[in-house]
């Protein structure tokens, strides 16, 4: 019997069949369309901890999607390997023409991406990849001698200059609905059969709040105020579009619009600097730094037991949730580099584990910001007082209170370094590295 031939539309960090640009470029040439998932083991089996919310919660998307597709009397096929494997299989079972994908920046997609770009073409098969996840990429905003930018205001500026509405227009995937791949609901791997467990706890909603949006510029900076979206998590995997989220940035916040461009930023710095993504300084001289490897006070700021309690709170809010506030965040990062003089790709290694919003680019970005070694980072002689920070954006201490509840107590821990030697001990560490240069 005659393999049916279709077109293959495989799913990454783009779990909606809405506003969907390599779904919609499958879909629209009319042969039918099977959409692919692979919970890739290149991937989860680096994963220590098997109750890791992030498969979890890419689980309940990859269900959503396909009860959405059942209704359309379609099906994902969804698996549980490695994806050179996995493109074998169906190729055993289709006529594939062609394979439609969007964009990945990070290095291990890269390198994925161009093995099964050429594994489909020996095959004859072709490979086609979209832009989907930034509004602006690679080489879209560049600097007038053609170079890219390494620093976020003139960045923005020009990303600012450039925007229009073809940028933000959404991809009309469902004017093409008919030609998704008619078959009865394929089997989904379960958390259980790939080693994981579900913990059950609510995740943020996707629903976008306008009223947070509009005072995100007033509020962010404060923890104890639900002043942030908590939509990252959504944008990373997918779940929503970013086209239309910059929309609604674009009317409501200039503010929550600039952290939608600091995303972009990041994820440009990461395709032209690709040596951040492989665990280097993005200012090499940092790479001279000499670093305490204390590990002792590094798992007592991984647990919340420094004797800060903004930094403690921050790392059990963490810990408890998978989520951490953005201000805490650069908060905890000032510390752990330059109160305690620890690397920061420990913290960086750290938050990858435990982020549900984990995102290569973003965190690499963060961390080096708080560093001062990476690109419009902090000039090293910046370092936060977790004193003067806790007086400005928690002031009533209620952030602290919900996690810390033991601070104002006979039992909560001694400071692990006091804030004024640190400060000089971290000046003249990094004063030092950067004379070598």
């Amino acid at each position: 019997m005659a393999k049916q031939t279709v077109h293959i539309c495989w799913f990454r960090r783009d779990l909606r069949l809405h506003d969907n640009a390599a779904l919609y470029y499958a879909l629209k040439e009319g042969i039918p369309v099977v959409p692919v998932f692979i919970f890739d083991r290149s991937i989860l089996d680096q994963l220590e901890d098997k109750q890791d919310r992030r498969v979890e919660f890419i689980h309940n998307a990859v269900e959503a999607m396909q009860q959405q597709l059942q209704e359309m009397g379609s099906s994902m096929e969804v698996f549980y390997g490695f994806p050179a494997d996995v493109f074998r299989k169906l190729a055993e079972k289709y006529n594939i023409e062609k394979v439609f994908t969007n964009h990945d920046y990070e290095p291990y997609a890269k390198q994925r991406d161009a093995a099964i770009q050429q594994q489909l073409n020996a095959a004859g098969i072709s490979f086609h990849t979209y832009k989907d996840q930034v509004i602006f990429e690679k080489d879209e905003v560049l600097k007038d001698d053609g170079k890219p930018y390494t620093v976020f205001t003139p960045y923005s500026r020009k990303w600012k200059a450039k925007l229009n509405d073809f940028y933000l227009k959404s991809y009309p995937v469902e004017k093409y609905r008919e030609n998704f791949y008619r078959q009865q609901a394929q089997v989904i791997p379960s958390l259980t059969e790939m080693g994981f467990e579900a913990i059950g706890i609510p995740f943020p909603s996707s629903a976008t709040r306008k009223e947070i949006i509009k005072q995100y510029k007033e509020q962010r900076d404060f923890p104890a105020i639900e002043g942030t979206s908590r939509l990252s998590v959504h944008l990373r995997f997918g779940t929503i579009s970013i086209r239309e989220l910059a929309k609604q940035a674009l009317a409501l916040s200039e503010g929550f619009l600039n952290e939608l461009i600091w995303r972009d930023f990041y994820h440009m710095i990461l395709w032209h600097f690709s040596h951040v993504g492989e665990d280097k300084a993005f200012k090499k001289e940092y790479d001279f730094i000499q670093w305490r490897h204390d590990e002792n006070d590094f798992h007592k700021w991984c647990n919340g037991q420094t004797g800060y309690p903004i930094v403690d709170a921050g790392m059990r809010e963490l810990n408890a949730t998978g989520f951490m506030h953005n201000r805490v965040r650069m908060i905890v990062a000032s510390f752990l580099t330059k109160h305690l003089l620890i690397d920061w790709r420990w913290g960086e290694a750290y938050f990858a584990k435990k982020l549900l919003d984990f995102d290569l680019a973003a965190n690499n970005g963060g961390w080096q910001w708080a560093a001062g070694s990476g690109c419009d980072a902090a000039p090293y002689f910046r370092i936060f007082n977790p004193y003067l920070q806790t007086q400005k954006f928690d002031p009533k201490l209620e952030y602290i209170r919900k996690w810390v509840p033991e601070f104002e107590g006979f039992n909560y821990v001694q400071p692990i370094v006091q804030h004024e030697f640190a400060r000089k001990r971290c000046l003249e560490v990094y004063a030092n590295a950067l004379k070598k240069d």
